[in-house]
């Protein structure tokens, strides 16, 4: 079945709130099987059920400090020409990390965008930030 391991892709300031991904073996786990990158955002290329599953981790984020980003939020959805659907929305709270999965159906064409509060900024390690999809059935 179709599937996706992604990696943050980290060049710079931010300038709009989406979090741009890549696939590259050559980078480490991540890799692309089905599914493609559009402008380092997943584009489903199967319709079917879904299993959706990322983690984000803030960059130079203390949880023990007294900065707290308890305004921050994580955003997935679809943000297709066709369509736009919301899907996970996380708030960090007082933590350094988010993490959620869910199982999803999705549309052929389906753009997938996590956007980021944009005053923060990810950290680009792969094993603190990732972000894929697995095809499950039709």
């Amino acid at each position: 079945g179709d599937a996706a391991e992604l990696q943050l892709n980290v060049t710079g300031p931010r300038q709009d709130p989406r979090l741009r991904w890549q696939a590259d073996p050559s980078l480490g786990r991540s890799f692309l099987h089905g599914p493609s990158l559009d402008d380092g955002q997943l584009r489903v290329r199967r319709e079917g059920v879904y299993h959706l599953h990322i983690q984000v981790t803030l960059a130079k984020c203390s949880s023990t400090g007294h900065v707290r980003h308890h305004d921050a939020t994580l955003a997935v959805g679809v943000c297709s020409a066709t369509h736009s659907v919301s899907l996970l929305r996380l708030g960090f709270g007082q933590g350094c990390t988010v993490a959620s999965q869910r199982l999803t159906p999705l549309a052929r064409g389906d753009v997938l965008c996590t956007n980021l509060s944009l005053q923060l900024l990810p950290s680009p390690n792969a094993d603190e930030t990732f972000f894929g999809i697995q095809w499950v059935r039709s």
